[in-house]
């Protein structure tokens, strides 16, 4: 019997059972019936007058999933035992009714309840007036179904209920998915029961998820309901579909699944594709509905992960293969258009959902596996990859190995299938930008630009290569024949022609596009990653480049230089139209200004351009006077842009969003930065450095403007990730940001530009949330390793430096010119190295502090913690503990802590300076601020500026010095307790102050008169007096006491060349701090004792030899050390005299030590004996009580008498004391003011004095030259020299001063260790100085000495020798008669020699001498050579005679 063919009874009086279970009493007397009676009492009367329809209903509400009648109840009344009791009983009645009916009807109860149930169901779900057809139900609908439902399943449980009639009848009544959902959803009707029952099910499933997909919910309740609805029905069609099947019925039935899948897919893919046009919004709403979908059913429990990976698979394949309509050449062409950030970002979602289940290597593997065996919708497959490459990190080497392959199998099969493959693959991915991927110039001339190349095994592989190529030209866009043409493929030479042809094609198809190669810019970037640019813009960045190369190398870049002669037309007609704009000149030239100017001095710019050009921007300024303002052209909308792609990356990381999300986004604002700076000048200036260039941040104004809104949105980004989650927990965001902008190398350079104008300059300025975010950035810069570029310092500091400094590391160059010389500059140093140094401990591992912990910054706390907070300081003990704080909790503690807003700066600096991987980052060597380095730093302190007062100075570096580092090890950067050592890096701390720093800039320069260079030799002088109270207590050994001078030896170790003018400029500046760092000591510091047993004596020696070595080299005039120097000396001979037996004999020792070991010293003591007299003689006095001078000092008093009288004429020569000549000689040049007649009683027996004595005023001489002070110094100096020649001409004694050290008659040891090098190398000046200005007479008595000739000729060569060498006297920009002209000194030293040479008899030379002679003259001057040669060359007597002659 059908159900059609009964009819239910007509609806009377309706009564609740709960109405009808109710009590009775009232109304008549109780009756004690047992509780079986009272039921089936109260049955009996139900079934009087009942309605099936509403009974199930009043059922279901007892249900406790449905509970809707629990307001019947007053509360508190029943229990759940009543529950469960009531629910019997009305499912009992339930029961009783059908079977009454049925019997009444004649028909099965299976066949009425599944008759009631769908009467129901389709009086409660039928269309209102207002929604005809609603796809959905409306609220109320849906919770009576549900109460209906349940009571159905009551049927269901008691065998009186047919699913599969209920669907068989249903199908005929247009049935509802949400219907047929709730039936799934409560185990009445499954899913696949509902798909096997007839063919049709199939197709009527797809248009009711499309319409549903398609319907609009106005309403939060319905868009759930929605979505749900759409995720069961996909996750019991995964499951179903792709669940392995038993038998054929179980494999038809998969495949209908699947085949509702694909239906489903495709028409998603179909509305992606159509998206266009009025319905737009409606296709993107309906394919959004089904793509959240992928996401439920992936994640849902009931669907085996093998289902998954099939259904995923098997998705992907399709999408892969969707549409395989685009030619491999539409692909080539359009390719550009297909990155990620312009793919439909559902698409991009979709990927994204279907790969979650497979690692990089598989998808890749799948990848290229439909592409060999299917014809692919090449956008899709490109788009996957990029999407891949953009949400993965590591698809980049699993690409790489990819592309390995298909090369390979390209040239060693010569598939042209894997060649195209390769090439779209590597396009793709350099499309994405080289922070995803390698740009394609550089990809093909890695792969091909070299003879080790795939092509380069055979001439097959090379015709194979260049065929392909030549197929793509067609098809190729112009950027990628660009990157063909200016990075060829290596062609060995006897195949060029082969290369050739191709170029001459490409060249054909670029004048064909109207792109050509001459109309390329000078610094374009080829790399293939950005569409080309029109020829205007590309020359706007050409000059943006020329401009910055010049501004920061001073030169015309050569690539202008040749594009001016062999690109000429694009010269002419591109770039000096855009250099040359009209535009308001300003006062001060700026780099333009200078660049243009350079240009026309090197007449690159034609006359009638330049006039023209100058005309115009006078024009310009009459034109902005009258109030006419050009418009941006668009910067406006594009800096938008970018603040609203920010703007959502900010909302993205509010919400936590994953890892992927947060890629893509930035994969978009890398996209719209590509806009705002196209260019890569990678290849232009390339390499991995940047130079970086003091107050001159970007011209280009857009470029600045987006600077500062990347870095607004670093900061805001950070913060608001902040409020969800510590550093350690907010994933890769702020890596990520910041590999988008090493891939954008002109935005990156000016936004580096920009962190270092804010760190230098507006530090104090800034906010707590820009400190925050910059300090962060840093870090990640820090991070980034080796992936971010070098920073060269700026040119004017780095040229300031004797010792150019290389590029550093991008964080430590910022951190470098953290300002810290004030109190301002320190408190923002502090701020900022407490906010870098907590953001990379909270975001990293405890394993890992050093890749997120930049060293720098982390030195810069551990000075100026304990500087600024005392209760900082704490000894190494202490600080060892701290150690072992526990870091459960810590991080986020201190990350809250550094941002909470109501926290100081004292709280947050000693919450990092206690925290205990803080303190564990000391144990590493490069996070150890050694002495040294503090020194450096305390050294650079303004004074006057200082946070501390002069006391609290005083206190602070006594506790570092004291009991900070002088306890602490040597491999911990301490002194370990060796105030020696201690004493010596104090030392070299104090000499390094002169040399610039290249990392400073020049407005935070600190004079040094106001640095604590007072302070700390304070600590100095300190530490050496403990040091001598130490020494003079000791019972034996050897005192070093002569460390100090092992400080200067390696020092000037270190600029050994003395024929450099650098070297020899550097020494000079080392000796000259050294000596005023000395000056400041105590004398005796610088003697050292020698203790042997009791006995107690001075070890003059390393004085000695320190004065020798090197401070002879920069006495000035030569030959004397200062009086301050000289006195110190002394005085410390003196004053250490007394800790000796007895004091007279060790200072009588000493000074005989000096006489013969140091007799630039000695000489210097009689030079000044005058000053020097009353000072000696007062501390004798007071350290001896009175007694006698010692002997050699007396000594010293009366070779200045002796000078007195004999320049006054007083002494005879009987009077002349018994002391060393140099000291003679030095006191008699001290006092004698000229005149031969006064040294004449000399001549007789005391030539060496006379010798010596001519030394001092040849010295004199050559200071004049050199240092000239008056026209009288020269001519003084001059007189003098020639007065003593007078005296010695007639012997060879003389002669010795003018041979060089190495000569084998140079006896005369004092004259080489008293002058300086620079005056030794030029006494040959000086001989041909003196000898041309006497008269003949003299001159022929000194042709008559032994010996003249040869050193007339050896002066002559060494001369020549330093002329050509450039080392004589510069000529002053003033012209002056003491000035020496060394082209005149030369015409006459060459009269000279050759008059002397004919003076000269043939055997005043030996034979070895002529030869020697001979040889320097013929390299040198050919015409003396010969003169040489003819006039001394003895008569022919045969080898044997000749040889006899050399014994002579």
């Amino acid at each position: 019997m059908s159900l059609e063919a009964s009819s239910v009874l007509a609806p009377s009086q309706r009564a609740s059972l709960s109405s009808l279970l109710a009590s009775r009493s009232g109304k008549r007397p109780r009756e004690h019936l047992s509780e079986e009676e009272l039921q089936e009492a109260a049955i009996q009367l139900l079934n009087s007058n009942q309605n099936l329809s509403d009974l199930l209903l009043e059922v279901g509400q007892q249900s406790p999933k449905f509970g809707k009648c629990n307001h019947y109840w007053d509360s508190g009344e029943r229990d759940a035992l009543d529950h469960c009791s009531v629910q019997k009983t009305g499912s009992s009645f339930l029961l009783s009714e059908l079977k009454r009916q049925s019997q009444e009807l004649g028909i099965p109860v299976g066949v009425l309840s599944v008759r009631v149930v769908l009467e129901r169901v389709l009086e409660l779900t039928a269309p209102s007036e207002r929604e005809e057809d609603g796809v959905l139900l409306t609220s109320a609908q849906r919770t009576q179904l549900c109460v209906l439902l349940q009571s159905t399943r009551e049927l269901l449980s008691l065998g009186t209920f047919s699913p599969r009639l209920l669907w068989q009848e249903y199908w005929k009544s247009q049935p509802k998915l949400e219907v047929v959902y709730y039936l799934h959803a409560e185990n009445i009707l499954s899913m696949e029961d509902l798909l096997e029952s007839d063919d049709g099910v199939r197709s009527w499933l797809v248009k009711e998820l499309q319409a549903l997909c398609g319907l609009a919910s106005a309403q939060k309740e319905e868009g759930d309901a929605k979505q749900k609805i759409l995720s069961t029905v996909m996750c019991a069609l995964v499951r179903a579909g792709f669940e392995e099947a038993q038998d054929a019925s179980s494999r038809r039935f998969s495949h209908r699944c699947c085949s509702v899948l694909d239906d489903m897919l495709f028409w998603l893919l179909d509305l992606l594709s159509s998206s266009q046009g009025p319905q737009e919004q409606e296709h993107e709403e309906a394919a959004e509905a089904w793509v959240r979908a992928f996401e439920a059913s992936l994640t849902h429990a009931s669907v085996l992960g093998k289902a998954l990976s099939h259904f995923s698979t098997r998705s992907l394949t399709h999408i892969l293969t969707y549409c395989p309509g685009l030619k491999v050449s539409d692909a080539i062409a359009m390719q550009s258009n297909w990155t990620f950030a312009k793919t439909n970002p559902l698409l991009t979602s979709l990927f994204c959902k279907l790969c979650v289940l497979f690692s990089v290597e598989e998808l890749l593997a799948h990848l290229q596996q439909v592409l060999e065996t299917h014809e692919v919708n090449w956008q899709h497959v490109l788009s996957c990859l990029s999407t891949l490459l953009v949400y993965h990190s590591d698809t980049q080497p699993c690409l790489k190995q990819m592309l390995v392959r298909l090369l390979t199998l390209a040239f060693e099969t010569y598939d042209l299938e894997s060649m195209i493959t390769a090439f779209l693959l590597v396009r793709q991915g350099a499309l994405e930008g080289p922070a995803v991927f390698p740009s394609y110039s550089d990809w093909f001339k890695l792969a091909f630009g070299g003879a080790s190349g795939y092509h380069g095994n055979s001439k097959k592989s090379l015709v194979f290569l260049l065929k392909f190529l030549s197929d793509l030209v067609p098809f190729d866009p112009p950027q990628y024949l660009k990157v063909h043409i200016l990075h060829p493929p290596y062609v060995p030479a006897k195949h060029r022609s082969l290369l050739l042809e191709y170029v001459s094609l490409a060249k054909t198809r670029l004048a064909d596009l109207k792109v050509s190669v001459e109309e390329m810019g000078l610094y374009e970037d080829v790399s293939g990653a950005a569409a080309t640019l029109e020829p205007q813009h590309q020359a706007q960045q050409d000059v943006e480049k020329a401009i910055s190369l010049f501004e920061s190398t001073g030169k015309i870049s050569a690539m202008i230089m040749e594009a001016s002669i062999f690109r000429r037309p694009y010269f002419l007609s591109r770039f000096l139209p855009t250099l040359l704009i009209p535009r308001v000149l300003p006062v001060k030239p700026d780099a333009r200004m200078n660049f243009i100017e350079a240009l026309r001095r090197a007449d690159k710019i034609p006359a009638a351009v330049y006039s023209s050009y100058t005309e115009s921007c006078q024009s310009e300024i009459q034109r902005q006077q009258s109030g006419v303002v050009r418009p941006m052209e668009g910067s406006e909308a594009l800096l938008a842009v970018v603040r609203s792609q920010l703007q959502d990356l900010r909302k993205l990381l509010s919400s936590g969003a994953s890892h992927g999300d947060v890629s893509a986004q930035l994969a978009r604002v890398s996209d719209i930065l590509s806009g705002t700076s196209p260019e890569t000048p990678e290849e232009a200036v390339g390499r991995n450095v940047i130079q970086l260039q003091t107050g001159a941040l970007s011209s280009n104004e857009l470029q600045t403007r987006v600077v500062n809104a990347l870095l607004r949105g670093f900061c805001q980004c950070l913060l608001d990730a902040s409020k969800v989650s510590p550093p350690n927990r907010q994933g890769a965001w702020a890596a990520l940001f910041v590999k988008l902008l090493l891939g954008h190398r002109r935005l990156f350079t000016a936004l580096l530009h920009r962190l270092w104008d804010l760190l230098t300059h507006q530090g104090h300025s800034l906010s707590a949330t820009h400190v925050l975010g910059l300090a962060a950035l840093l870090v990640q810069l820090h991070a980034a390793g080796h992936q971010c570029p070098t920073l060269q310092p700026p040119s004017p500091l780095s040229s300031s430096s004797s010792d150019p400094c290389s590029p550093l590391p991008v964080a430590e160059a910022l951190s470098a010119v953290l300002p810290y010389h004030t109190s301002e500059h320190m408190n923002f140093c502090l701020r900022f190295c407490v906010a870098a140094v907590s953001y990379g401990l909270c975001s990293s591992q405890l394993q890992d502090l050093q890749q997120d912990v930049p060293s720098s910054l982390y030195k810069k706390l551990l000075y100026l913690v304990p500087r600024l907070l005392p209760e900082a300081r704490a000894g190494r003990e202490v600080r060892g503990r701290m150690e072992h704080v526990q870091a459960g909790g810590g991080t986020e503690e201190q990350w809250s802590r550094l941002t909470d807003p109501t926290a100081t700066l004292t709280k947050s600096v000693l919450g990092l300076w206690r925290y205990g991987p803080f303190q564990s980052l000391q144990k590493l060597p490069e996070y150890q601020l050694s002495f040294s380095e503090w020194l450096a730093l305390e050294l650079r302190v303004q004074r006057s500026q200082d946070a501390l007062s002069d006391p609290q100075r005083l206190e602070y570096e006594q506790w570092v010095c004291e009991e900070l580092y002088l306890p602490t090890p040597l491999e911990e950067g301490g002194c370990g307790g060796d105030i020696r050592r201690a004493c010596t890096l104090i030392l070299s701390a104090i000499m390094d102050m002169s040399r610039a720093q290249p990392w400073q800039s020049p407005e935070h320069t600190v004079p040094l008169k106001d640095t604590c260079l007072p302070d700390v030799l304070s600590r100095l002088q300190g530490m050496l007096c403990e040091l001598q109270m130490t020494l003079r207590f000791q019972s034996s050994g050897a005192a070093d006491g002569h460390f100090l001078f092992d400080v200067v030896a390696g020092r000037c170790a270190q600029t050994p060349d003395s024929q450099n003018l650098g070297s020899e400029l550097s020494l000079q500046q080392t000796l000259h701090t050294w000596n005023r760092v000395i000056l400041t000591l105590p004398a005796v510091s610088l003697i050292a004792l020698r203790i042997e047993g009791v006995r107690r004596t001075l070890d003059c020696q390393p004085l000695l030899e320190h004065v020798n070595q090197y401070q002879r080299k920069v006495c000035s005039p030569a030959g004397v050390l200062p009086y301050h120097l000289t006195a110190h000396f002394l005085r410390g001979i003196v004053g250490a005299s007394v800790c000796c037996e007895r004091p007279a004999a060790a200072i009588n020792r000493a000074m005989s030590q000096i006489g013969q070991h140091c007799p630039l010293l000695l000489a210097s003591a009689g030079h000044w004996w005058a000053r020097l007299s009353p000072v000696l003689g007062s501390q004798w006095r007071r350290l001896s009580d009175g007694d006698a001078m010692p002997e050699k000092l007396q000594l010293l008093a009366d070779c200045h008498s002796w000078a007195c009288r004999c320049v006054s004429g007083d002494a005879g020569v009987a009077a002349l004391p018994s002391a060393p000549a140099v000291l003679l000689a030095a006191c008699l040049h001290q006092q004698w003011t000229g005149g031969p007649e006064k040294l004449a009683q000399l001549q007789q027996n005391h030539r060496p004095l006379l010798v010596l004595l001519l030394f001092f005023c040849i010295t004199d001489l050559l200071t004049a030259y050199l240092n000239p002070q008056g026209a009288e110094s020269v001519v003084q100096a001059q007189q003098h020299c020639c007065d003593i020649l007078l005296l010695l001409v007639d012997s060879a004694d003389w002669l010795q001063l003018f041979h060089s050290q190495t000569t084998e008659q140079s006896q005369n040891q004092h004259v080489t260790i008293m002058s300086t090098e620079e005056n030794n190398r030029l006494m040959p000046l000086a001989f041909y100085s003196l000898v041309p200005s006497l008269d003949a007479a003299v001159l022929n008595r000194a042709v008559r000495s032994p010996g003249f000739l040869y050193t007339a000729a050896l002066s002559y060569c060494n001369l020549l020798q330093l002329f050509l060498e450039g080392q004589t006297p510069r000529p002053q920009p003033e012209n002056s008669p003491q000035q020496v002209n060394v082209s005149q000194v030369l015409a006459r030293a060459q009269q000279v020699l050759l008059k002397v040479i004919s003076l000269s008899s043939p055997g005043c030379l030996s034979h070895t001498q002529r030869t020697e002679l001979e040889t320097l003259c013929g390299e040198l001057d050919p015409e003396v050579a010969a003169t040489l040669s003819m006039q001394l060359s003895p008569p022919d007597l045969g080898p044997a005679f000749s040889q006899e002659l050399d014994f002579f």
